[in-house]
């Protein structure tokens, strides 16, 4: 295996205090205490508690009479029947994903980590952009054809991108759910998560595991294959966060990714049978 390579897949565990990505090591029990409680608090009010859910949701489904890749799933639902009410209702869900994000954010600043430490400042518009861009190809490439055989195997439920009526706001929504949706995974799921575990001392890979586990879980409701499919793309997501410390570039990723499939579904949904 290249040098390179290796260095990539196995990263030095632990970092050297001289790696830009190095945090030190928080040492005296009740500030490790203080941030366990922290980190449990955390994942109980944001996506710890969506993987619990979601699990629930799949169990269910597992336990109704209609297989389960006959059972249909919506990630973008309607929740009125009143245009204007629904919108209200889908900018709340985008206004809570954004304060998760916001959240992470906040905490790591009062422990001194600034966002500049994690990857989000502006100082390489370009390349995170093309970063994105490359990741998002990536994943999306390989993603599409994961999801179809594993709804041909019954892994998974069918899932709809959105289910929204063709009011004139549903686009515009799709479009800024999707970027919050980049934000708030990848701000709490990679940057402040695995922030947090290297503080407590927890090797790379091991944190990662537990970042790409917890991607997996909040998408346990639409079938073990999505589940399977996002825990790979944590692992891919979060090596790469590891080794060049860029969170723009996830989130721009992982924006366009849920940009196209939004966006794509409701354009082509009518016009194509297989979707």
């Amino acid at each position: 295996m290249p040098n390179r390579l290796r260095a990539w897949l196995v990263p030095e565990t632990p970092l050297a205090s001289d790696s830009p990505n190095y945090l030190a090591p928080i040492v005296e029990p009740p500030a490790r205490r203080a941030v366990r409680i922290e980190l449990g608090v955390m994942l109980a009010v944001t996506f710890g508690l969506a993987g619990l859910v979601a699990a629930l949701d799949l169990a269910n489904a597992l336990l109704a009479a209609t297989p389960l890749n006959q059972q249909h799933v919506a990630i973008n639902a309607p929740r009125s029947s009143v245009s204007l009410l629904d919108l209200f209702f889908q900018l709340t869900s985008v206004v809570q994903l954004l304060a998760w994000g916001a959240l992470g954010l906040y905490l790591l600043w009062r422990a001194g980590i600034g966002p500049v430490r994690i990857g989000l400042d502006r100082d390489r518009p370009g390349r995170d952009l093309l970063g994105g861009v490359g990741l998002a190809a990536l994943i999306g490439l390989a993603g599409l054809p994961f999801y179809l055989g594993a709804r041909v195997l019954g892994a998974n439920l069918d899932v709809a991108p959105s289910t929204l009526t063709d009011a004139w706001w549903r686009i515009p929504v799709l479009l800024v759910a999707a970027v919050a949706n980049g934000w708030a995974e990848e701000t709490v799921v990679v940057g402040y998560l695995l922030s947090r575990l290297r503080q407590l001392g927890w090797g790379e890979n091991r944190s990662l595991l537990a970042s790409a586990l917890l991607r997996g879980s909040y998408h346990l409701y639409q079938g073990f294959g999505q589940a399977v499919g996002n825990l790979v793309m944590g692992l891919v997501f979060g090596r790469v966060w590891q080794r060049t410390n860029r969170l723009w570039a996830l989130i721009t990723a992982h924006a366009i990714l849920d940009i196209v499939s939004f966006v794509g579904y409701a354009l082509l949904a009518p016009h194509l049978s297989w979707l």
